[in-house]
């Protein structure tokens, strides 16, 4: 029997081996040929080698996914989706600006674990989200209309998003504040950082900042001017600024202003642009001059005595033609600059004071020039210089390509592709399971074996109790007319069993996501648990979608409707306290002809793969309203406590015969009708009456005066400490039902 039980399962688990492998392959053919995605789900990625790859906002506005900004050269970027008259898009962020990816298997992935990571190659992970998820259960990334990538929970709760993290550009809505910034791009065709940043101060102002490997300085709002003099206010310190749809930009320094046009119109964004935007600071580079054509835009050119040092790029600006020393000799210059070793000297004119004023400079940064300028800058050239020489002006020249090529070095891959090495092994494997499958279904036919028959004998030798067919069970309760219970875990029928035993059949309401064999494991452990405050199990059945677990019937029936029938007198209700410690409701508590209480659905939150709190089955458990403790409410751990709580409301219902839902006397306060917990009911009353009188006036009448009060007091305390809204507070089960026995010595 156990042979041909093991070869049954053998068989099932082939044929559901050989399903895993065609979606597998399936799977991997689809993220091949994969296209637009209107989301990106947990679990799922978007390759820099397919174009197709990208994310699509709702209204087509923008787009987002792998962007080449070089030679085999990406960063997952978003973008206007409609593209620019040369053919580019506009770019309005970027993840990894500073490390652009191959274009050869590199991936952006929604982790299983929640986070969202960039890998270069399959070999690097350069970039990733680095959020804290609680609940890393389910999980999708959008691209929303506003041009947000959003990586949002089930409940639509946002985990990240690219707002958080602008790189050069603001868009509508998108909040600047302390912990982010602006940072320009290097150059037009260069997105890696550079050196202009958009950046709230310590001090509370928002500031433009040049900070270059050289220099860094603050270049707006004017730092020889005091901040309250240009209309900033340091006396803030919530540290935000937004930019609206209408073009007007506000900030909580003061500072605010709008585009040249203003109101509803075209979809505007703000951009601190490669040249630091506010006209115009430091563009050119050290030792150069920076002029501004109104008909050809930004000229750079070099002082004389100097040329440029990189004919690609301005920004490294310009280098003597002479050998710059502190040799006054070889140099032509003022006295007081010869002397203290500078490279030039600015002498002004300040009509106000009617003084002249030097200034010394001993590096030439920032230079600009404007025709309203009222003074002379002198350079320190050697005397052989020619310095009638006129200055040359070059115009500013943006369109050479300057990004940076990939300089990381891959480790070479040999043999096949992982997909090639994929079908391979399973074809070897479905050939050798096919094979497997013919010799064991060839065994089965030629010793005739009856699975069925065997499947039951291997059952009930595995476990000692029986397994029922659902056509047994359904003949026994005659169709499931006679309901004796319901509850959160199903519905109990009252069924004669063909030996004549009269049962209570539980039919669970659950989702059928359990293989027979994990079921059968979890009902056998039930089973061999024997105690006497505990209703034995004598059998099982699990049938297709059916589950369904039989026990012995208890004739008085459950805690509950002995309550309601006023059968329960003081002497029978402190018995059933101490003998059932341990977590129940009135429903769950059945008793047997001399009224010991037996506890039903012992072990069915395992059964029912409620033991996982962690996971998704999580927020699928229910309790039975009235007798939930706070933690379940409040999503806090579940622990022992909870059971403790619900302990504590059963005896204060079996004492006061009040039902937690819906039996406590509503409170009138200032014309609303609030409705009380069983627990508040029973602590304003001990604490509002006299100390002689409290308990008389919470116990069921229906018991008489006929009682032990030390008793009844010690219970109800007991009960009043089981329900303590702080978990913490909760006495142990073991220390109940010491305070229990104590009180009857």
């Amino acid at each position: 029997m156990l042979a041909a039980r093991f070869l049954q399962l053998f068989a099932k688990k082939i044929f559901v081996f050989n399903t895993f492998q065609v979606v597998l392959i399936l799977f991997h053919f689809l993220l091949l040929t994969s296209s637009a995605l209107p989301i990106l789900r947990q679990g799922s990625s978007m390759s820099a080698e397919n174009p197709d790859d990208v994310l699509i906002s709702p209204s087509g506005m923008f787009s987002a996914g792998f962007y080449r900004v070089g030679q085999n050269a990406y960063c997952f970027a978003i973008w206007f989706s409609k593209p620019c008259h040369d053919g580019s898009h506009t770019i309005v962020w970027m993840a990894n600006r500073d490390t652009p990816v191959n274009g050869r298997r590199s991936k952006l992935s929604v982790l299983k674990t929640g986070n969202i990571i960039i890998t270069d190659a399959g070999q690097f992970i350069i970039w990733t989200s680095n959020n804290t998820v609680r609940d890393h259960s389910w999980s999708q990334l959008n691209l929303l209309d506003s041009g947000n990538l959003v990586l949002q929970s089930l409940v639509n709760d946002t985990l990240w998003q690219s707002f958080d993290s602008p790189t050069d550009t603001l868009l509508h809505e998108q909040p600047l504040t302390q912990h982010n910034r602006l940072v320009s791009a290097r150059s037009q065709t260069d997105y890696s950082s550079g050196n202009y940043k958009l950046m709230y101060d310590y001090d509370n102002v928002l500031r433009l900042v040049l900070d270059s490997p050289e220099t860094s300085s603050i270049y707006w709002p004017d730092s020889t001017v005091l901040d309250y003099l240009q209309g900033r206010t340091r006396y803030n310190d919530s540290r935000i600024a937004v930019f609206d749809s209408s073009g007007y930009f506000t900030s909580s320094d003061k500072v605010e202003f709008q585009s040249a046009d203003f109101g509803r119109g075209p979809w505007r964004r703000l951009t601190l642009d490669f040249d630091g935007n506010l006209r115009i600071h430091g563009i050119c580079g050290p030792k150069s001059i920076c002029s501004y054509d109104p008909s050809s835009g930004p000229k750079c050119s070099c002082l004389p005595g100097f040329k440029m040092k990189n004919q690609a790029d301005w920004k490294d600006g310009c280098e003597p033609e002479f050998n710059l020393s502190c040799d006054n000799h070889d140099f032509k210059g003022a006295k007081a600059c010869l002397k203290l070793c500078c490279i030039a000297f600015q002498y002004r004119y300040f009509p106000k004071d009617g003084a002249y004023r030097c200034y010394q400079k001993w590096e030439l940064r920032n230079g600009y020039h404007y025709p309203s300028y009222n003074g002379t800058l002198y350079l320190k050239l050697p005397k052989s210089f020619q310095y009638n020489k006129p200055v040359e002006g070059l115009k500013l020249n943006c369109s050479i390509n300057q990004t940076k090529q990939l300089e990381r070095a891959y480790h070479k891959r040999t043999g096949y592709g992982s997909l090639e090495i994929l079908i391979w092994c399973a074809s070897v494997i479905g050939l050798l399971e096919l094979i497997c499958v013919i010799l064991v279904f060839s065994f089965l036919y030629k010793n005739g074996i009856s699975s069925n028959a065997s499947t039951r004998g291997y059952h009930a030798a595995a476990t000692g109790f029986k397994q029922f067919t659902y056509a047994e069970l359904k003949t026994a309760t005659r169709g499931f007319s006679e309901e004796i219970g319901r509850g959160g875990c199903g519905v109990v029928y009252k069924g004669v069993l063909s030996d004549q035993r009269i049962a209570a059949i539980k039919v669970l309401n659950i989702e059928v996501n359990q293989a027979e064999e994990e079921f059968l494991a979890e009902a056998s452990t039930i089973g061999r648990v024997n105690h006497m405050n505990l209703i034995e199990m004598w059998g099982y059945c699990a049938e297709g979608k059916h589950r369904l677990l039989v026990y012995e019937y208890m004739e008085n029936g459950s805690l509950a409707r002995n309550l309601m029938s006023n059968s329960l007198d003081w002497k029978k209700r402190f018995d059933i306290a101490v003998g059932t410690a341990k977590d129940v409701k009135p429903q769950n508590i059945l008793l047997d002809s001399n009224y010991q209480p037996k506890v039903a659905d012992f072990g069915l939150s395992k059964l029912l793969n409620r033991d996982n709190l962690k996971g998704p089955s999580f927020s699928k458990i229910r309790g039975t309203r009235g007798y939930m403790a706070p933690e379940w409410v409040y999503n806090l751990p579940i622990t022992s406590k909870v059971d403790i709580y619900s302990y504590g409301i059963v005896i204060l219902e079996m004492v006061t015969r009040r039902n937690p839902t819906n039996g406590i006397p509503a409170v009138e306060t200032s014309g609303e009708i609030w409705h009380q917990k069983l627990e508040a009911w029973v602590k304003g009353k001990k604490n509002g009456a006299a100390a002689t009188s409290w308990v008389e006036e919470l116990i069921d009448p229906a018991m008489g005066y006929d009682y032990d009060r030390n008793k009844m007091e010690n219970l109800l305390e007991v009960a009043i400490k089981c329900t303590e809204a702080e978990r913490h507070a909760r006495p142990s089960m073991s220390k109940i039902v010491q305070l229990l026995q104590s009180a009857t010595q």
